[in-house]
């Protein structure tokens, strides 16, 4: 019997048929591949050099894209609105992990895939609840005011200089928009706790707060560059963390930090993993990567905050270890406080209180 033979030409057809979706989807594969050689962090701008992340990639090929907040209750509302995801890491303060994960967007940290937490002091480790288990603690540091010391006619040494200022620094003040910090330092210039949840002394606090704002210029997190209120003479004080302080001493010398005779926020920043990221085993790479000794100590340096990692603390040059800004004495860290996570009543007076100020 005679074979019938098609045209080459209908053959290749079918050959090209046969094979198109092997070809698509191979390459479908290698776009999503290199989609997902991303990783997405939420975080406080000028807080990680930039050059640690180009690093980063060129060793792994994956590329640690930032998104930014200004305070941390505006990150806790953008993961609240996003149901905590869109996100693969979280840079969070100590406070906020128990609430993350009591709303189940965390997920626990794997030692074993994260080996240079060996590095990091246990104290910190364990400064918070469920930091131990879901967090990876970053830089530490304290709330209290930055000025211009060459505009004021005294040296900043309580709150009160801040909250009950001379008549001069009307329209002068910056503050954090943070209702935590701000009732929470208010409370610390009136004598009481920070966590305070006494109703007359959350009142005080507030009255405290109302007297203040006619002398306010702006209540949001201040710039970092060049440009800031406080390097050009439009602001004189400033609600302020001590590595932002320095940062700004950059570009003028005469920018000054205290931590107040009365204490302040002692924070701890820690990164979280979200339960709703699929990247992992990426951002635990990262995280190993970012506590390597020598890459810590860059780090610490290029934001003027202490590190948690102790080896990295034996890199850093004497004078960073020695600075009283960034390394508190013993006596003012012990008068200050961390945030505690308050009562839902208590939640509510403060937010009662932040709003009647701002607003």
């Amino acid at each position: 019997m005679q074979k019938t033979r098609l045209p080459r030409t209908l053959l290749l057809f079918f050959l090209f048929c046969f094979l198109m979706p092997f070809f698509s989807g191979a390459c479908r594969a290698e776009a999503q591949t290199d989609e997902e050689k991303k990783l997405i962090l939420l975080n406080w701008s000028d807080y990680i050099d930039p050059e640690i992340l180009a690093e980063f990639k060129k060793r792994t090929g994956i590329t640690v894209s930032e998104v930014y907040y200004e305070t941390d209750e505006m990150r806790n509302e953008m993961l609240v609105n996003a149901d905590g995801k869109g996100y693969d890491l979280v840079l969070s303060n100590g406070s906020s992990i128990a609430s993350f994960v009591a709303r189940g967007w965390l997920v626990p940290i794997n030692e074993k895939e994260i080996d240079n937490l060996r590095f990091i002091d246990r104290r910190w480790r364990e400064a918070f609840p469920e930091a131990e288990k879901y967090g990876v603690p970053y830089l530490w540091g304290t709330l209290g005011i930055g000025y211009r010391s060459d505009r004021l006619a005294e040296p900043v040494t309580s709150w009160m200089d801040l909250f009950r200022p001379d008549p001069a620094l009307k329209n002068k003040i910056l503050m954090i928009k943070d209702s935590r910090d701000l009732v929470g330092m208010a409370l610390k210039a009136l004598g009481h706790s920070a966590n305070s949840i006494d109703p007359g002394q959350l009142d005080q606090a507030g009255e405290l707060l109302l007297a203040q704002k006619p002398f306010v210029k702006s209540y949001s997190l201040y710039s970092l560059t060049e440009d800031s209120a406080l390097v050009q003479g439009e602001a004189l004080i400033s609600m302020m963390y001590n590595g932002d302080a320095l940062a700004l001493r950059e570009f003028n010398p005469a920018i000054r930090f205290v931590l107040p005779r009365e204490g302040g926020n002692l924070w701890c920043d820690y990164f979280v993993l979200l339960r709703s990221s699929t990247k992992g085993q990426w951002a635990r790479q990262f995280l190993n990567f970012i506590h390597e000794p020598t890459v810590m100590a860059r780090l610490a340096r290029f934001a003027y905050f202490a590190t948690t990692n102790k080896e990295a603390e034996k890199l850093l040059p004497k004078e960073f270890l020695t600075d009283p800004v960034i390394y508190p004495s013993r006596e003012s860290l012990l008068k200050s406080e961390s945030y505690a996570q308050l009562p839902p009543r208590v939640t509510k007076k403060v937010n009662t209180i932040f709003n009647d100020v701002i607003h």
